[in-house]
């Protein structure tokens, strides 16, 4: 079997609870190098470009393992069933609204031959025994809102949430099986419990895993800047909520945020930055920004770049606007030319390269613990890599005499930066 993602980390956590899922029922994942029986694709529909890479794979997958059952979901599998029903090779559409059952719903209309002896294997499934040492926990899925730019509101449906003792078991499970970080996703993640009752929220989740859980480091995947648990900020005073929050702010202009129908302005954005960033130390913010929406004037976009400038973000994540069939944007009138999009990202890119640097340059000198992804090779000086608990990206120094492995949790000196690679330059601190 393999199993394959595009697009979001919810993608991607759907993809995990499906492996360990198949490996419950004797379904091992294929080696790289040798054919599968069984190909699954958790397709992604929110871009045109997004369609096209999905269908791109599915032809890939086709070439490749031609002998095997080709199961396609997500939110393509849900947009277009009818046309993919009808390409060759396609043996199974899942929709969105039944993904959380794909492995039963495989199983069983495909009638696959199970393998028992890998069903003895240990709780890590070939995910993580391949070298993963971070895992994604769907905890929420669909979204109630309707921005315009957006497809996934009719790809998603409405919001549903995983209750609460269930994501904890799930957390512990992993933790169990050797996972030290986890991170919490969903399409919109900070309206977590809003069908599960008034006393059920993000916070009242976070809580009980911090609470109930063993797991060391615990993240939050992409965040609306909107529907925040009243407590949200005293929650990082536990130390294994990391520091990092991804929070798409789209525009800093309010009239094409007004156009996007956000629900957060650009004075809340950046009041929002300022409080985060005075309760919680070394706060790393990440956002998405999309540039040349439909009307966005030489103004609005100035508009945009002093928002960027202002908030310093870690990451901005670019999107030139396309439209997407099926959305509100994509009949707005003023579409704007491709030199302008091209022109407007290559400004952006610029400004958000200063900023990322600034933002590395700021934490030398610091001692920090990081999750060793890559262990560093002593014998060629080859460093290895990791992540600080605010998400900024390390080259772990080789230590002579001291060995180190993925999955290690290291307190490094953080020296000084990578200027080639843009990583910061780690070495094991002095016990």
């Amino acid at each position: 079997m393999i199993l394959h993602s595009l697009g979001c980390r919810l993608n991607e956590a759907e993809l995990e609870e499906w492996a360990r899922g198949f490996q419950a029922r004797g379904i091992a994942l294929a080696a790289p190098d040798e054919p599968a029986a069984l190909a699954v694709v958790n397709t992604c529909a929110v871009t045109e470009e997004a369609v096209r890479k999905s269908r791109k794979l599915l032809r890939r997958l086709q070439r490749e393992h031609p002998g095997a059952r080709l199961v396609v979901s997500g939110c393509l599998a849900t947009l277009e069933a009818e046309s993919l029903a009808r390409e060759a090779g396609v043996d199974l559409l899942v929709a969105n609204a039944e993904k959380d059952r794909l492995v039963e719903i495989v199983s069983a209309e495909l009638d696959l031959a199970l393998m028992p002896e890998s069903a003895t294997e240990p709780a890590g499934d070939a995910l993580f025994a391949r070298g993963r040492q971070r895992a994604f926990v769907k905890v929420q899925d669909g979204c109630r809102y309707q921005c315009t730019f957006c497809i996934t509101t009719r790809a998603r449906g409405a919001e549903r949430s995983r209750p609460v003792p269930e994501v904890v078991a799930a957390i512990r499970r992993l933790n169990a099986a050797g996972i030290r970080e986890v991170v919490l996703s969903g399409v919109h993640l900070g309206g977590y419990g809003s069908d599960l009752g008034e006393a059920v929220d993000l916070g009242a989740l976070i809580g009980a895993i911090l609470a109930e859980t063993d797991i060391e480091r615990l993240r939050l995947g992409s965040l609306e800047p909107w529907d925040l648990p009243a407590n949200f900020w005293a929650l990082f005073e536990n130390p294994r909520l990391m520091p990092h929050l991804h929070l798409p702010v789209q525009s800093g202009s309010e009239r094409v945020l007004r156009r996007m129908a956000r629900r957060c302005r650009a004075d809340a954005f950046l009041a929002l930055a300022d409080e985060g960033r005075a309760r919680v130390a070394g706060l790393n913010i990440t956002t998405d920004i999309i540039a040349g929406f439909p009307g966005e004037t030489d103004d609005d976009w100035r508009d945009t770049l002093a928002l960027a400038e202002q908030v310093g973000f870690g990451q901005i994540h670019l999107f030139a606007y396309s439209p997407r069939a099926g959305t509100r944007a994509a009949t707005l009138p003023d579409q704007l030319p491709p030199e302008i999009k091209r022109a407007r990202i290559a400004e952006l890119q610029a400004l958000a390269e200063r900023s990322r640097r600034a933002l590395l340059r700021a934490q030398i000198g610091q001692r920090v613990e990081v999750l060793c992804e890559r262990a560093p090779e002593g014998s060629s000086a080859t460093p290895g890599a990791g992540y600080t608990p605010n998400y900024l990206p390390v080259a772990i120094q080789p230590a002579p005499g001291r060995p180190m492995a993925p999955n290690d949790l290291l307190w490094l000196g953080l020296q000084d930066v990578d200027e080639a690679s843009g990583r910061l330059i780690g070495v094991l601190a002095s016990d």
